[in-house]
């Protein structure tokens, strides 16, 4: 079971939650807040696998509470916004964000993103991603350079996971052991001074990495 805790200051919006995700039978709910301040104190108490976290709440927004739980190294956070938020999600993925899931997405896809996120995966909502992105870029001053520092083979792992492709389907598509897929990506990281698998992806989008890589 993955362990949730769930992160909201609409009581309705956290019952919904939980009925959605714990009907996958593969989700467990462990424990919620009403507000981003309360999430560390629900860390120490609690066993979570995924914080899924709201952007918007009254005293700690979901990106401040996201920077907080990166800060400690907690779990991985997905955001939950609304279709118009791309300034507010862009601050969240710079403060770590696993990545980011519209609220009124169907149930199932909830659930999908939520399991990437567990297995280390990033998950970036494909509706509003390029609208995201375009935010996310203008508000990085520092963005990383060093493409030159990569192989020809992290280039194409760089530009498959940038899709949204798991390390499974990475090394689906370019003939390899998912054990090299996690190699190659570390050093990409390394290399580039990335942070996470969502640095990643934003990067490959920046610098059009994202055509499929030469079959062999």
């Amino acid at each position: 079971m993955i362990r949730l805790l769930l992160v909201d200051d609409q009581p309705l919006v956290r019952q919904g939650l939980r009925r959605v995700v714990e009907t996958s039978g593969r989700l467990e709910v462990v424990a919620e807040c009403d507000d981003g301040d309360q999430v560390l104190d629900a860390l120490r108490r609690d066993l979570v696998d995924v914080v899924v976290m709201d952007i918007r709440m009254k005293r700690m927004d979901g990106a401040t509470a996201t920077g907080e739980v990166r800060r400690v190294d907690g779990p991985p956070v997905l955001v939950l916004t609304t279709f118009d938020d791309d300034a507010t999600i862009a601050a969240a993925l710079h403060a770590g964000a696993a990545g980011f899931v519209l609220k009124d997405a169907p149930g199932e896809e909830i659930i999908r993103a939520i399991e990437r996120v567990a297995q280390g995966d990033a998950w970036l909502d494909p509706a509003v991603t390029a609208r995201v992105l375009a935010s996310y870029r203008r508000a990085d001053r520092a963005a990383p350079a060093g493409l030159e520092r990569l192989t020809p083979r992290e280039l194409d792992v760089l530009g498959v996971v940038g899709r949204g492709a798991t390390n499974a389907e990475v090394a689906d598509e370019l003939f390899i052991s998912q054990a090299t897929v996690k190699t190659h990506l570390s050093s990409v990281l390394s290399k580039l001074a990335l942070r996470d698998r969502a640095a990643a992806i934003v990067f490959a989008h920046e610098h059009a990495l994202l055509e499929s890589p030469p079959q062999s």
